[in-house]
């Protein structure tokens, strides 16, 4: 069953975060459908976050987006070259998202290894820079609506994602509370989460 508006517009994104580990991914290109079961997550919780984008209330043409209604995609680059997902979620006006770290694929496997250019299965998007390269995932779908036909995700019935593992957030690079904060989020014994650090 595919994610409704609700389930991204409400206020408690660390559990929106945990609860799309076991979801599946489904984006369209003109290329065909690549599908892939989510395995790790972190959760950036608005203003008061010094490890979200929006901390401090920041608005930019980048971050502008993380202000929208939830379910809404979040796309930036990092590095210059890693393109980022991210689910924005809560309320207008209160910029939290989810970012999509990992994700198993589970069909269009062939055209991620292609883009990939390998064929090792649990490297394919097993990190947040490699689920944009895999699903072919831009900027230029930034802002796109996950309740449309374009990207979209569904939960499995009867799926269960098992013990979840919740740590710190990876490249929090600033002390005080919200360095250490468990939001990030994985399904434990998964070989498609990115390395433990």
């Amino acid at each position: 069953m595919k994610l409704t508006k609700q389930f991204y517009r409400r206020t408690d994104t660390t559990a929106v975060a945990e609860e799309l580990l076991g979801c599946l991914l489904h984006v369209r290109t003109p290329e065909g459908i690549c599908t892939g079961r989510i395995v790790e997550t972190e959760a950036y919780c608005g203003r008061e976050d010094r490890g979200c984008h929006a901390f401090g209330g920041r608005r930019t043409p980048r971050t502008e987006v993380m202000y929208l209604p939830g379910g809404v995609t979040y796309i930036y680059i990092c590095y210059g070259i890693h393109q980022m997902f991210n689910i924005v979620t809560h309320v207008k006006d209160e910029p939290h998202a989810v970012l999509i770290r990992a994700v198993e694929p589970v069909s269009g496997i062939a055209l991620m290894q292609q883009r990939r250019q390998t064929k090792e299965l649990h490297r394919l998007a097993r990190g947040p820079g490699l689920v944009g390269q895999a699903f072919q995932l831009d900027t230029r779908m930034n802002g796109l609506s996950l309740t449309g036909n374009d990207i979209w995700l569904t939960r499995e019935p009867g799926f269960e994602t098992g013990t979840v593992i919740k740590s710190p957030r990876v490249g929090m690079n600033f002390e005080g509370f919200y360095k250490t904060v468990p939001w990030r989020f994985r399904i434990s014994g998964s070989q498609f989460t990115s390395p433990a650090r």
